[in-house]
């Protein structure tokens, strides 16, 4: 029986979510576990620490810049086709990594994975959000960002193989089994059918074309919201994610790793139960409002705005432990209703480029955000001053949100059943 046959048509939907949860941890967990090898990989390969540094941000500012080109190719081609591209291509890249005999070759290599991985995100979004029409569509992508919140957790796994076995180890094992899974997906995976997207595709003379999607979604005062929205939670999600564990070091006397583990362990834990809460959540409200997948992460910017204040008044570590947790649920309310918020606001031919777009903005604020608190440290800001101006950012969001307007056609459009 057909994927999309009323009778499987919502397990299906859950199927879909389940297979590309497993592609997104293993997104994560490739392109962060070179982060954790740092010594194994320069042993085997010297270079200067801007030159590991490079590795990263070059990764991210070809995923940064291709985002909005990999979100119009997921609305003019087939979805899943793209998914099960880009897994194969990253991951043979990943392989090749382990392989890698000079810098050259795996600065090239994180060029290419950075190319690769970003035609995975916008799609899979807009995939899920294609058979989650309405009532589980906040959920659903819940589940999918915990499921990339566990990939990102399993980044010590490459550290810890690499001194085990040999840096290349892990890249080898996880490009092997990033290809057997693009298979798995080439046999599973479908795209809907009866999509609104779909529906439009097929129509003569309505095939999607990029600069036609930029000027629909620049057309709509609600994605400028969306994206001062997400830009300026992509810069307050870098601060505190590259600043915070220096706070809780300084401020506790704690050492570098009690610290870090202090900040990641809890944030990533609090974030994990936040997707899922603000899924649900925000479903059960989207069933009689159709404003509540927005009150829903703006009521969380509301209450993580103050979470960072607690924290950054406190006196004792428990104290500042409760403030990390309450930031992390909340504004992780934002992560899974994101997708579901554009599907309210834009065309829906065009929600995988709009999302491409958010992304661009998001990583660029977040590398905005990381630098700047950089520099207001090296002009001796304290830490406790730059954490304020990210509370009152928060603030920010929440009144953005709060002041976002639904489009009539696209609301209807949007969540259609």
């Amino acid at each position: 029986m057909s994927p999309n046959s009323p009778r499987h048509s919502l397990r299906y939907a859950w199927l879909v979510v389940a297979l590309l949860g497993v592609v997104g941890a293993l997104n994560y967990l490739d392109r962060m576990m070179i982060t954790t090898m740092r010594k194994s990989i320069v042993e085997a390969m010297p270079m200067t620490d801007a030159q590991f540094g490079l590795l990263t941000s070059v990764f991210f500012w070809i995923y940064a810049l291709l985002s909005p080109v990999a979100g119009f190719l997921a609305d003019r081609f087939s979805r899943t086709r793209l998914i099960i591209g880009s897994l194969f291509v990253w991951s043979a890249v990943t392989w090749l990594t382990g392989h890698a005999r000079s810098y050259e070759e795996l600065l090239l290599s994180r060029a290419l994975m950075g190319i690769s991985e970003a035609c995975y995100f916008p799609a899979a979004l807009a995939l899920i959000v294609d058979y989650h029409r309405g009532t589980t569509r906040s959920l659903a992508i819940g589940v999918h960002m915990a499921a990339i919140m566990v990939g990102q957790a399993l980044g010590g796994f490459g550290g810890w193989s690499a001194e085990r076995h040999s840096w290349s180890f892990p890249f080898s094992l996880l490009g092997g089994f990033g290809i057997a899974y693009a298979v798995v997906l080439l046999l599973l995976l479908r795209d809907p059918s009866a999509s609104p997207a779909d529906q439009r595709k097929a129509e003569p003379g309505s095939r999607v074309r990029f600069l036609e999607a930029l000027a629909s979604l620049c057309a709509l005062p609600a994605y400028w919201t969306a994206l001062c929205f997400w830009g300026l939670l992509g810069g307050i999600g870098g601060v505190v994610a590259v600043w915070m564990p220096t706070y809780f070091q300084e401020r506790f006397q704690l050492t570098q790793g009690a610290a870090g583990f202090s900040v990641t362990g809890w944030l990533y834990a609090a974030s994990f139960a936040g997707v899922l809460l603000g899924g649900v959540w925000a479903d059960t409200w989207g069933r009689r409002r159709a404003r509540g997948r927005i009150l829903v992460p703006a009521i969380g910017a509301c209450i993580a705005a103050p979470a960072i204040l607690l924290l950054n008044t406190a006196e004792v570590l428990p104290v500042a432990i409760l403030g990390l947790v309450l930031y992390g649920t909340t504004r992780s309310f934002s992560d899974t209703n994101m997708m579901p918020i554009l599907c309210l606001i834009a065309d829906a031919r065009y929600r995988a480029t709009g999302y491409g777009v958010l992304n661009l903005f998001s990583c660029t604020a977040a590398g905005l955000g990381i630098y700047a608190g950089g520099a207001l440290r090296d002009a001796r800001i304290p830490l406790n001053t730059i954490f304020l101006m990210v509370s009152a950012a928060l603030v920010c969001c929440a009144l953005l949100l709060f002041s976002l307007r639904i489009p009539a056609k696209a609301a209807m459009e949007g969540e259609s059943p």
